[in-house]
């Protein structure tokens, strides 16, 4: 008895599969990890990752630096930008002055949902800008100066 290919690969069966349940919870915001992936279909590290590429080509779910793949609904609004030029704006909006202290690492962390490397990266960006001051284990950043229109574009 001959197996026939199948003439869909298995990476695109999978992402129906994961597509049918975003679709069944709307209260999914993160996809499966790709060991998840990997352990509950038996396939391999490579096929889970072309899953997660198809979903983000049909706009289904968006890499998060940092972080799991993040679904994408209709209608969502989901802030694009660089991670530092929204950091840059907490100063703005938190209203903080020269000299204030801007929050912790793992404050921001929660606040924008994304590792503590990625925010240590965001952090040594606005520290080059000139907007923070340096970081070292114990003491704790402050603001330098405040971002104007082009340096919160560009930080």
């Amino acid at each position: 008895m001959s197996q026939q290919a199948s003439p869909r690969g298995t990476f695109l069966k999978i992402a129906d599969v994961v597509r049918a349940q975003i679709d069944a919870d709307d209260e999914m915001t993160e996809l499966p990890s790709a060991a998840d992936l990997m352990r509950e279909h038996g396939v391999s590290r490579g096929v889970a990752l072309r899953v997660f590429g198809v979903l983000q080509k049909d706009g289904v779910a968006e890499s998060v630096p940092g972080g799991r793949w993040r679904v994408v609904r209709r209608g969502q609004s989901v802030d694009r930008r660089p991670l530092a030029e929204r950091l840059a704006e907490v100063i703005t909006d938190d209203g903080l002055a020269v000299g204030a202290a801007f929050p912790s690492a793992s404050a921001l962390c929660a606040r924008f949902d994304v590792s503590r490397p990625t925010v240590s990266k965001a952090l040594d960006k606005l520290q080059a800008a000139g907007l923070l001051s340096e970081g070292r284990q114990g003491k704790q950043r402050t603001v330098l100066s405040l971002p104007n229109r082009e340096e919160s574009s560009k930080p």
